[in-house]
């Protein structure tokens, strides 16, 4: 027997793997929406070595080709960012529209700009251009990256729809008080991938700051990398006591830290809207970010968060250390970045938004 077509063909990295994309379908999914929407996903990406990625990127694109060809669900969704993902992305959804499907373009990244305007032949442009524009949708992570689209692609349709996180309990994460008696002084949280552009190198040149002002000063770097070279670097700077490297967290773990966390730290040199920032921030953590991508549009520097400049090792070590010396401080901005999540960035209200945005493109009011 045929399967029924499905409404919505959503296309992304595999939802359990590691990354903001993984994070977001996650989220979606148990929020409902596949449910209530009729949506199937297919995944084009999985963490691996390089013939598990590319046997991966074969079998997805595969299913979600003749899926587009067979099915011809009434939406294919992309999520997509720069480089292989783009390209691979691109293609499903030329396919998608000869097939006579509605197409929605999900930027994710913070390197497409740099991507799409530098790192691209004028070839590439031009299909970049052609495919912005020839979606149905675009959906960008902030107003400021809407802006950028719109003048990359003059005609492209472009809306902002941001990343969503779930927004715990107050019976499972406690009042704020008991988040604070939770929380281990001098404990800062970093999760993202060990890598330069994460602002990890600055990190840890900003943790040696204030370490002997606060001995018991605690930095753990949580994420996949090369842990070797970090640790060696971390030697290097002679902070090897206040320095943890566990890995790659799963779920349970990244809850766990982040519940004995006093602060999150996130100094990256480009970003889209990051998830684990969204994350600390729904935890009711202080958070101190650079003011790149979509951040300052989620963190108002002194009202819900503190924001430095990327690539400023000095502003960073002033603001962990501010924080650090400050458990009012935290607590207000704790208190104000889990409003600022339940009021924009909750399960919720984006499930909804995209929920109307089907509709929309699906003909139905």
């Amino acid at each position: 027997m045929k399967a029924r077509a499905p409404r919505i063909l959503m296309l992304g990295t595999a939802p359990e793997g590691r990354g903001g994309v993984a994070a977001l379908v996650s989220v979606l999914r148990d929020g409902g929406l596949f449910e209530r929407e009729a949506v199937a996903y297919v995944s084009t990406h999985r963490e691996g070595g390089v013939f598990a990625k590319l046997g991966s990127a074969a079998s997805g694109f595969s299913k979600a080709a003749l899926a587009c060809l067979r099915q011809r669900p009434r939406i294919v969704h992309a999520h997509a960012a720069s480089g292989a993902s783009f390209l691979r992305k691109s293609m499903l959804l030329w396919l998608a529209r000869t097939a006579g499907c509605r197409t929605i373009f999900h930027l994710h990244g913070g390197g497409f700009r740099q991507f799409a305007t530098v790192r691209s032949s004028m070839l590439t442009q031009r299909w970049i251009r052609h495919t912005l524009e020839r979606s149905s949708l675009v959906i960008a992570l902030s107003e400021g990256w809407a802006q950028f689209l719109r003048g990359f692609a003059p005609e492209a349709r472009v809306t902002v729809v941001p990343n969503a996180v779930p927004l715990p309990r107050q019976g499972e994460q406690g009042e704020q008080g008991e988040q604070a008696e939770q929380a281990e002084p001098g404990r800062i949280l970093f999760l993202g991938r060990l890598e330069c552009a994460k602002g990890v190198a600055e990190l840890l040149d900003a943790a040696a700051t204030p370490a002997p002002r606060f001995p018991q000063l605690r930095l753990v770097l949580a994420g996949s990398g090369d842990l070797e070279a970090w640790r060696a670097a971390v030697a290097a700077r002679g902070i090897g006591a206040h320095v943890e490297l566990p890995g790659w967290l799963d779920a349970a773990a990244r809850e766990r830290e982040l519940a004995r966390a006093s602060v999150f730290c996130l100094p990256s040199h480009a970003e889209g809207l990051p998830m684990s920032l969204l994350e600390a921030m729904a935890a009711g953590k202080a958070a101190v970010a650079t003011a790149v991508g979509a951040v300052p549009e989620a963190v108002r520097d002194g009202e819900n968060g503190l924001l430095v400049p990327p690539h400023d090792a000095p502003a960073l070590a002033a603001a962990l250390e501010r924080l650090l010396a400050d458990s009012a401080l935290r607590g207000r901005l704790g208190t104000q970045a889990r409003a600022t999540v339940e009021r924009h960035y909750s399960t919720e209200a984006v499930c909804g938004q995209l929920a109307a945005i089907y509709n929309d493109l699906a003909g139905v009011r």
